[in-house]
């Protein structure tokens, strides 16, 4: 795969679901603002540029127009900003199981939003007239199903319902158009391998004309650096007056491997990843999803088959009773094969890992 050179790590790392690892760019761009930082010149005007930088490469990677893409720190937050501008009473629907960041900004609103949640498999036919807005993952965390985007897409345009696409178990590894959704978020330290504290939010226009920029800060005026103080400052005309403040060495590490992962060739990386994921499910007999996914998980409640991976030096996760491996650019038949024997090994006792 083309893009592994650009890490210095990667055997027997199978958790990009969990977190990806930083390239080789991420690291020089980090360490030598680090190195101007503590030597007394910090590089505010570079880190400026680093986040326009990352901006457009993300709104390259996932098909939007830069205008419709603002920066955010967490999913949660640029979810709740979302949460804020749903009507009194309306109804939201998500999948049973979603990612908790996705979930929990509705299930906590005060304003009497009602949450229901069904399989995700039904989620395309529980939507009706009566629902404001469905919300769910592309790529399910626990599990790694990937959802009918289109089948829910189209579902919601007959009703009327707009649409929430959390993208951050997705984008990187499967070829996403974000312009499908009225707002999409994702947090780009997984699949894109960015340092944590680097998410986005999409906005439809129409979306977004009726969202409360409620976290509104310096960064979400037209000129930032004109409106640094006071509340007179006139805020961007477009998405960008959804901005908070970024975290300026993050940005810098995220704009070159952005980029990369923006200019590479999707299909391929696509074709890698579930590859891969396809070679170690023939190798378990398990079988194959309706739609091809690079995270594979199998039913591990006592932790065992987790816990021969570890023993063998294989960095994994356990998500929900469910033991999970992902397939990434830097991972390769080798990875795969190893894990395979790593788990037909004897078992050993249950370990508990923070990843």
């Amino acid at each position: 795969m083309t893009l592994a050179p650009h890490f210095a790590g990667g055997r027997d790392y199978l958790a990009a679901c969990t977190v990806g690892l930083p390239s080789r760019a991420t690291v020089a761009a980090l360490s030598s603002d680090l190195a101007a930082a503590a030597s007394g010149r910090p590089d505010v005007a570079a880190a400026t540029r680093a986040v326009e930088d990352a901006r457009r490469s993300y709104a390259q990677l996932v098909r939007a127009p830069v205008s419709q893409v603002a920066i955010a720190a967490q999913t949660s937050v640029a979810v709740s900003l979302i949460a804020a501008s749903v009507p009194e009473g309306a109804e939201v629907l998500c999948p049973e199981g979603d990612f908790a960041s996705l979930v929990a900004p509705f299930a906590h609103a005060a304003r009497g939003i009602r949450l229901r949640t069904v399989p995700l498999a039904r989620l395309a036919d529980e939507i009706t007239a009566d629902t404001w807005l469905v919300a769910f993952s592309l790529v399910q965390s626990a599990t790694g199903e990937v959802a009918d985007a289109l089948a829910i897409a189209a579902a919601a345009a007959r009703t009327g319902t707009r649409t929430l696409c959390d993208l951050t178990q997705a984008a990187g590894w499967l070829p996403v158009d974000a312009t499908l959704f009225d707002a999409t978020v994702c947090h780009a330290y997984k699949w894109l391998c960015a340092p944590r504290g680097v998410a986005f939010l999409t906005l439809s226009p129409s979306f977004a004309a009726g969202l409360r920029p409620v976290q509104a800060g310096w960064y979400s005026g037209d000129d930032p650096w004109a409106s640094c103080y006071g509340a007179a400052a006139r805020l961007a005309p477009d998405a960008r007056r959804f901005d908070v403040s970024p975290a300026w060495q993050a940005f810098v590490g995220a704009a070159p491997v952005l980029e990369m992962f923006a200019t590479a060739d999707a299909a391929a990386v696509h074709a890698h990843a579930t590859g891969l994921a396809a070679r170690f499910r023939a190798g378990l007999d398990l079988a194959e999803p309706d739609r091809p996914s690079a995270i594979v998980t199998w039913p591990d409640a006592e932790g065992c088959a987790l816990a021969r991976l570890t023993a063998s030096g294989i960095i994994a996760s356990g998500r929900a009773g469910r033991a999970r491996v992902a397939f990434h650019v830097f991972n390769d038949e080798d990875d795969v094969d190893r894990a395979l024997r790593a788990l037909r090994s004897e078992r050993t006792a249950p370990v508990s890992l923070a990843l």
